[in-house]
């Protein structure tokens, strides 16, 4: 369990996190969300120990990170944005290196450097110099030593920066099976690294929180429209779509000619409404003997909710 309450940072005049709060349950990822010097990287440095807050409390399964932050760090893995690797030193080097550091006993290091390996694709790696890996290899490194000592919580800054499409998918992936067993909280501005991992988010803007919650659950909360979108097998008469125009339900409807004699419709309603104008699209459908090929439920995507929210607040 983690609990932030009025979080505060400043780097001489400028202050970086305002009064920030949130809370994280045991197990899942969540997503801190924000554009370049939104205050990510700085809390997640104050959740770890490394920078000291200027105000508000930072609890991580019950224990204040100003207080005693080497008992969290104890209880934390952290990939910092950028891996600190030693280049000259082989896999199993480094993470021998790694887990001496956070004070294993002697006897356990083989095990936990086997398990870490075996978790993060890296099992038979042991001997190969870090210089010699790919980026995405070094990104696992880079999170066998944030989980060599088995942590509850991992906190991951940017971890997908400057790889390739097939090295995002991997570390996705491993980040994925990560939040199946650990608390994870991840920091990216990469808005489809939120839709593919992340059950919870915060979004965070100039500082402070803009908003929290599942995606869903901050889409609901903009109170946007809901958007349905259909594909006919054949056109139907224009006193038929002035029907369903004239549904209480629809806020908006258009018509487009598709390919191979289909039409598209493009049906608005109003935040709440979606249920009833959807069950009003296909009723017509019905009544007027309309093929539809294709039905779906468009909501507001993370992009969308991001510029929203962030373009919002900005011009606040």
């Amino acid at each position: 369990m983690i609990a932030v309450q009025g979080l505060r940072k400043s780097y001489g005049d400028y202050e970086a996190v305002r009064g920030v709060s949130f809370s994280v349950h045991d197990g899942g990822v969540m997503g801190l969300l924000g554009p370049n010097g939104a205050g990510k990287t700085t809390i997640m440095k104050m959740l770890t120990g490394y920078h000291r807050p200027d105000g508000g409390v930072a609890l991580l399964d019950g224990i204040d990170v100003d207080e005693d932050p080497l008992a969290v760090k104890a209880r934390v893995g952290y990939l910092p944005e950028g891996v600190p690797l030693y280049l000259d030193m082989s896999v199993a080097d480094y993470l021998d290196f790694a887990a001496r550091a956070r004070m294993l006993p002697r006897l356990r290091v083989k095990e936990a450097m086997d398990r870490a390996m075996e978790a993060c694709g890296l099992s038979g790696m042991g001997p190969i110099r870090l210089e010699h890996l790919s980026k995405g290899y070094r990104q696992r490194v880079g999170l066998a030593q944030a989980i060599i000592h088995d942590p509850p919580i991992l906190i991951l800054d940017e971890p997908t920066t400057g790889l390739d499409p097939n090295q995002i998918l991997e570390i996705r992936s491993l980040i994925r099976s990560l939040g199946e067993k650990k608390t994870v909280i991840l920091s990216t501005h990469i808005l489809q690294e939120v839709e593919a991992l992340c059950s919870s988010v915060i979004i965070l803007n100039e500082g402070q929180v803009a908003a929290q919650g599942s995606p869903a659950q901050i889409a609901e909360s903009l109170k946007g429209e809901d958007r349905i979108e259909c594909v006919l097998a054949h056109g139907v008469p224009e006193s038929a779509v002035d029907q369903l125009r004239a549904e209480p339900s629809v806020q908006s409807l258009q018509c487009s000619e598709l390919a191979g004699e289909r039409v598209g419709l493009s049906v608005r309603s109003p935040a709440g409404q979606g249920d009833r104008a959807a069950e009003a699209v296909f009723r017509w459908a019905v009544a007027h003997s309309a093929v539809l090929l294709e039905m779906r439920r468009d909501r507001l995507s993370m992009e969308e909710i991001f510029v929203k929210i962030t373009g919002e607040e900005s011009a606040s």
